[in-house]
């Protein structure tokens, strides 16, 4: 593997879940126990009905996109990889779920608004892997 020069992620308490669930090859997102509502980013207390109380549930890794910017002048540490997509993504689960990414495999003219899209796991080193998304 060769070395990786851009941010890494530093996992939390309440976002060590997400991680793990990414260095499995899944996506968990934070579940309330009291009202079902899916939230990310992880936080302790649910926006829905203030429960303190969730779960971290694998959800199926497939969505559309929202919204996306094409990036064509990056910092240093990702110079070598423009032009890239930076996409907002509504996850199938639930409308208001959404969580931000690369999208990756396609060009990025080709990109449209609810393009369907699916979640796959890029292991940039052997402790991190990062979600990433692609055409599906």
């Amino acid at each position: 593997m060769t070395q990786y020069d851009k941010p890494l992620p530093h996992p939390n308490e309440e976002t060590r879940g997400f991680w793990e669930g990414c260095n499995r090859g899944e996506l968990l997102m934070q579940r309330c126990t009291d009202c079902c509502t899916f939230r990310f980013f992880p936080r302790p207390m649910c926006h829905v009905c203030n429960s303190m109380n969730a779960e971290w549930v694998k959800v199926s890794g497939k969505g559309k996109v929202f919204s996306w910017v094409v990036v064509r002048q990056g910092s240093p540490s990702f110079a070598g990889d423009v032009p890239y997509v930076v996409a907002s993504v509504q996850l199938a689960e639930q409308d208001d779920l959404r969580m931000f990414g690369n999208i990756e495999g396609c060009a990025p003219e080709d990109i449209e608004l609810d393009m369907p899209v699916e979640v796959f796991f890029d292991e940039v080193t052997e402790e991190v892997s990062l979600p990433k998304w692609k055409p599906a």
